[in-house]
């Protein structure tokens, strides 16, 4: 019979606050990299996509701290997404699942102090925890990216042509994104009060 590991809520609360704290260098580390990797960087300073990245690891933080549950569906949205507009970006979907892995490596890296505090089990659990929800991240850019190609290849006839207004339809999806997460944020808050 197998043993249950689960991260305590302590736990899960405090690499959310390790992740939100770190948000800004993690942001510049992650979209660095990108540019650096690429020889055409399409994008990577873009604001749109800055912004894009810091709500992925804002989201990534609710969902591995308390609000897991209910950001849960916000998270794999917001992936499915982000491999959307990876495929605008011109990647290959094992570019999209690069940059995923990419921000794995960083939050081993940001949280390692964190994970190291924490006793064994807990620890082991909240690494688990993380790497579930990076992993399902990681399954929904690459269908966001796949439908995106397939809707390319179905109305351009396989001719990649950016349409027009697109930088527009980007920046209208992330507000909507960001107002979400403001709301479920808000939505804990007024519940935590309510009932302390």
């Amino acid at each position: 019979m197998g043993v249950s590991m689960r991260p305590s809520s302590t736990a899960l609360a405090a690499a959310g606050r390790a992740i939100l704290h770190g948000r800004e260098s993690l942001v510049e580390d992650w979209a660095g990299w990108m540019t650096r990797r690429l020889s055409s960087p399409q994008g990577t300073g873009h604001p749109s996509l800055l912004r894009q990245l810091t709500l992925l690891i804002d989201l990534l933080a609710e969902v591995t701290g308390p609000l897991r549950r209910q950001a849960t569906d916000l998270w794999l949205s917001a992936s499915e997404w982000y491999g959307r507009t990876a495929a605008e970006r011109g990647l290959a979907t094992g570019e999209v699942v690069e940059e995923f892995q990419h921000l794995r490596e960083l939050l081993i890296v940001h949280l390692s102090e964190l994970i190291a505090a924490l006793p064994a089990r807990q620890s082991l659990a909240t690494v688990l925890r993380l790497n579930r929800a990076l992993d399902q991240g990681i399954a929904h850019a690459v269908v966001g990216y796949t439908d995106s190609l397939f809707e390319t290849l179905l109305n351009q006839r396989g001719v990649p042509v950016r349409a027009p207004g697109i930088d527009d339809d980007l920046a209208k999806r992330l507000t909507q994104f960001e107002q979400e997460l403001a709301d479920l944020r808000a939505r804990a808050k007024r519940t935590r009060t309510e009932s302390g």
